[in-house]
């Protein structure tokens, strides 16, 4: 047998060693004699090389032959099959485990497999054992783990098909199981175009996690010796950075099932991530629902479902949460936050998506928090919007006029979405099998609902909406740069299209009332219609006199004229902290004049102190686009009753009922178009910032 060893390397020393330090290294190795249990016969056929090599290196003649030899191309050194297994020691302790272990297994194996119970099996079985454990501790050296672990297999292997050494089988075992963490690093750190190893470094894992009873690690098992908690939790943040959010969902959601707690916290994270980060809010509802379940002790779960809340844009049940919430400190702070209490939670939910939610995926960029993208975005904005309509379908039925009413609806509302949509114990996931199955129903079911409600009541659900949004936009204030969050026109075209269809029926229902009256050449009995504009005026120029047209012409007149009476109203801030219906009317009526002015375009728009930045620049850009169109507009509009729908210290909500007349005209003085509204309901909402109130959006037509 040749083997890849020369003279130097077999004693010891390095080629340019003088005789004196050859000798003492043979005679180190002859007293250093492995004691791993090797057999009398072949130690002594150990030592006879050994000392054959120190009498070839310490005679001149022989060592200069020896070395052209080497310089010549001469590789590796002829051993005679009585002294194989000896030299195949001298390979192994010269620092060639791998080499030795390779071997050694070919020589276990026909034809060349020693006869049972001869020292020559035994001897090579004990040195296949030896190999393979050093060669795996070499492997690691290198941090190739992988390969390690197959060393340790292969010696497993062989000892069990030999059927000896039970105590070094039992420790190659060992070195295996204390190698797994280190194995999953390996295979799951790898470039994701090796998903066969990935996949791999999956399994490896959750098989893992497993047998040790969750992260937690309830059972006693053989990782236990090795790998205590510290130590796991440790490791496991060392792998999560390189699992996909998708990865990491199933896994926990799989470990929930088998009753890991800690599976169950982290499940939540990880839908909350993918559900803002890919802008699913399906996901948030089913962490909403695991979170709700979940009795993890010493967990405040309060303020984490409040965030989710906040992303589905439902704020009383966000603000509710976390006034719910056991942490004093965190409810200290948010009474003591100087600005709008929604702003602070706001705060709260982006520091804990950016610090705590969006961490640790390898397929999430971590980065800043852009709470006002995410409301913009037009799939979040439908799926709040079917959410919406979904509720408004049931409290139809429902009378919401009683407050325990309203409680039992708003639980039934969540647990009827959950159940319905986003179960996932009843349904089953990962998919196929589960949610995805049922979304085409679904979708269309909410479609036919949409069009059904968009149909009969366009005007009372597009109010409620955007009385939510624009609470939104108010609470969110400077910390989301004023930015209109939601803009849906086809909701406006909606609106548009009831006022122009209820305007022509008013028309007609006058003419087919007047049509049932008694006319004289002169005289006309009418009635004052709601709507007054120069199409109901062409209907009934028709049918009635002189008289009744100029009749209602003064009707037109009279409202339009009403403007010369108009206070020019200054801008102040309302900074009384209860301010008294007056007041709040003062405000808005401040807010209608200037508005008014400049749209007229007679005054500049100086209203920072009563209206919020986002109001101020769509007035700004509704009077440039009148500018490129080269017209202006004059708006007359008289307060006739107003009332509070609701008041605290941060919002207020005011019903107003006004007279409204709107003339848009070219620059040259020629009428456009002219309308009549009396009266015309609007929701105004208020909201308290930076120590003032100010007007943060209205609602017209409710």
């Amino acid at each position: 047998m040749e083997l890849p060893l020369d003279h130097f390397r077999l004693i010891g020393v390095s080629p340019s060693a003088t005789s004196e330090e050859i000798l003492r290294a043979f005679q180190l190795r002859l007293d250093k004699t492995p004691d791993e249990g090797f057999t009398y016969e072949v130690l002594t056929q150990r030592s006879e090389l050994l000392r054959l090599t120190a009498d070839l290196l310490t005679d001149p003649e022989s060592r200069r032959k020896y070395e052209n030899l080497l310089l010549n191309g001469a590789s590796g050194l002829e051993f005679p099959s009585n002294r194989e297994v000896a030299g195949l020691i001298l390979l192994w302790e010269s620092g060639s485990p791998k080499e030795a272990f390779k071997m050694t297994r070919k020589a276990l194996q026909p034809p060349q497999t020693p006869a049972l119970g001869s020292s020559r099996e035994a001897d090579l079985t004990l040195l296949a054992a030896l190999t393979a454990r050093d060669s795996a501790i070499q492997e690691q050296q290198f941090r190739s783990y992988i390969n390690a672990a197959d060393f340790l297999n292969e010696g497993i292997q062989l000892l069990q098909r030999m059927g000896k050494l039970g105590e070094i089988r039992k420790d190659l075992e060992e070195d295996l199981a204390s190698l797994l963490p280190y194995r999953i690093l390996d295979l799951i750190s790898r470039d994701l175009n090796d998903p066969e190893s990935h996949a791999k470094g999956l399994r490896l894992l959750e098989n893992l996690i497993i047998k040790r009873g969750g992260l937690e690690g309830n059972n006693k098992s053989e990782y236990g010796d090795y790998l205590n908690q510290q130590e796991f939790e440790a490791f496991f943040q060392q792998i999560k950075p390189y699992l996909t959010v998708q990865e990491q969902i199933d896994l926990f959601l799989e470990l929930q099932k088998r009753g890991s707690l800690e599976a169950g916290f982290l499940a939540f994270i990880s839908l909350t991530a993918i559900g803002f980060s890919r802008r699913k809010p399906e996901k948030l509802f089913e962490a909403r629902r695991i979170l709700k379940k979940l009795n993890l002790s010493g967990l405040d779960s309060m303020p984490l479902l409040g965030c989710l809340d906040l992303l589905l844009a439902d704020i009383d049940q966000a603000s509710a949460r976390f006034s719910s919430s056991s942490d004093e400190k965190l409810r200290d702070w948010l009474n003591s936050y100087p600005g709008n209490k929604l702003e602070a939670i706001c705060i709260f939910c982006k520091n804990w998506l950016e610090n705590d939610v969006l961490v640790g995926y390898r397929d999430i960029e971590s980065k800043v928090v852009d709470l006002n993208s995410w409301f913009e975005d037009r799939e979040i904005q439908e799926f709040i919007e079917k959410l919406e309509m979904k509720s408004n379908k049931i409290s139809n039925k429902l009378n919401l006029n009683n407050p325990q009413t309203k409680k039992d609806f708003s639980k039934r509302i969540n647990k009827d979405f959950d159940r319905k949509n986003y179960n996932i114990e009843e349904r089953g996931l990962p998919w196929p099998g589960g949610i995805k199955e049922q979304e085409e129903n679904i979708d269309t079911q909410e479609n036919q609902f949409e069009e059904n409600v968009l149909k009969n009541k366009p005007i009372e659900f597009y109010g409620y909406l955007v009385e939510k949004i624009a609470e939104l936009k108010f609470s969110f204030g400077e910390f989301l740069e004023n930015k209109a969050i939601f803009y849906r026109p086809q909701y406006l075209t909606y609106f548009y299209a009831f006022v122009i269809l209820f305007s022509l029926g008013i028309g007609f229902g006058l003419f087919k009332n007047n049509s049932k009256k008694e006319f004289t050449e002169n005289n006309a009995i009418i009635e004052k219609p709601l709507f007054i504009s120069n199409d109901n005026l062409d209907v009934t120029k028709k049918n009635i006199s002189k008289d009744t047209e100029k009749e209602l012409n003064n009707v037109t007149k009279e409202i339009f004229e009403k403007k010369s009476e108009n206070i020019s109203f200054e801008a102040k801030e309302l900074i009384i902290a209860s301010p008294s219906i007056e007041e709040i009317k003062y405000l808005i009526e401040t807010w209608l004049v200037n508005k008014s002015n400049y749209l007229a375009g007679k005054d500049e728009l100086n209203i920072s102190k009563i209206a919020k930045t986002g109001l101020i620049k769509r007035t700004i850009k509704e009077r440039q686009i009148d500018i490129e169109k080269g017209r202006f507009k004059e708006i007359d509009s008289q307060i006739q009753e107003i009332v509070l729908k609701s008041q605290n210290s941060s919002r207020i909500v005011a019903m107003v009922e006004m007279n409204y007349l709107e003339r848009i005209l070219k620059n040259s003085g020629e009428l456009i178009n002219e309308t009549s509204l009396t009266p015309l309901k609007v929701k105004y909402i208020l909201g308290f910032s930076k120590n003032s109130w100010k007007l943060a959006d209205f609602v017209s037509g409710l």
